[in-house]
């Protein structure tokens, strides 16, 4: 029964935020905003939305810091075999398709927070007073974010061509309903949370671990459906927009978590945690290679098949 709700909740996780996704995309045809915003920063953000709440409800209600380390570094290796298996299967069509520079520049931030992660649990420096201390390397990592965004945020490389596409809705209609759809998100992925604490206590495994299988890939649904989607379309520009973009989103609710976490650090050394830092950082290079050796297909198949196998390999570790 518990394994049915898991797979109940995260079918409606995958439905809210692909509807989430449409009215971000309607908001994108109606209004003037950045295509690269749009895609790589709100986009990101929308189906991001699960990460967020199943990690801030894992250290509020759960007082489990291990289980949003593992859901945000699990999270960020599968989205990028969400890259690896699409590519697996149309590497000819993405040799020749366009793909913006920016996406490289994004993965180079990504790795920058990587060892601002690693430094804050290797070197711990608090700041503030009071029960309000944060790693100073959370700072850091806001910093960094705040950089790249304003960076996406002068590309217009993701600019969609179909600016005039008819939206019978109004501007105000769609905030609407993209609010009521985000508070559905938010409610589903709290229970996602819970359920996935009560498994893991079941199987008996540890909170990073439950959180890097169990809800690094249930809330990365969201990126599956919608690149799957995307590519479908022919548009990898956006489909990696909206991956890319995700991941270092992710980064930003350590932050958060950080925050709101007074009990004691969030950034926890252990064994599980260095694998999926480790991991993360050489899933990101292969990535940067399959941009980099964009033309050559042989080259954009191994370094897929290498970013499945270090997501495989890391949890295998993790265990």
């Amino acid at each position: 029964m518990l394994y049915l709700e898991y797979i109940v909740l995260a079918a409606m996780v995958v439905f809210f935020s692909v509807r989430l996704s449409y009215y971000v995309d309607c908001l994108d045809k109606k209004t003037n905003l950045s295509g690269a915003f749009i895609g790589g920063v709100m986009l990101a953000a929308v189906t991001s939305l699960p990460e967020l709440f199943t990690s801030l409800t894992a250290v509020l209600a759960l007082d489990q810091p291990n289980l949003v380390q593992g859901n945000v570094l699990g999270s960020n290796i599968f989205n990028l075999c969400v890259i690896a298996g699409l590519l697996l299967f149309t590497s000819k069509r993405y040799v020749s398709a366009p793909l913006s520079k920016s996406h490289a520049s994004t993965l180079w931030y990504g790795i920058v927070m990587y060892g601002l992660v690693f430094a804050a649990i290797m070197f711990p420096i608090e700041v503030g007073f009071g029960f309000l201390k944060v790693n100073l390397m959370s700072i850091l990592i806001l910093v960094v974010y705040a950089i790249n965004v304003k960076f996406m945020g002068n590309d217009d490389s993701l600019q969609s061509d179909e600016n005039d596409v008819y939206i019978a809705l109004s501007v105000k209609q769609i905030v609407l309903r993209f609010l009521a759809y985000s508070v559905a998100l938010v409610a589903v992925s709290i229970l996602l949370t819970t359920v996935t604490d009560k498994i893991a206590d079941e199987l008996q495994l540890g909170a990073t671990v439950a959180g890097a299988i169990f809800l690094g890939v249930a809330t990365s649904l969201p990126e599956l459906s919608a690149s799957i989607n995307l590519v479908r379309i022919g548009n990898f520009n956006a489909s990696w927009g909206n991956i890319v973009g995700s991941n270092l989103f992710n980064f930003i609710i350590l932050c958060f978590a950080d925050v709101l976490f007074t009990k004691g650090g969030i950034y926890i050394n252990e064994p599980q945690v260095l694998n999926l830092l480790g991991f993360g950082v050489f899933s990101m290079l292969a990535t940067l290679g399959v941009i980099y050796f964009k033309k050559e297909r042989g080259i954009v198949l191994l370094c897929s098949v290498l970013i499945l196998a270090s997501y495989v390999t890391s949890i295998v570790l993790s265990m």
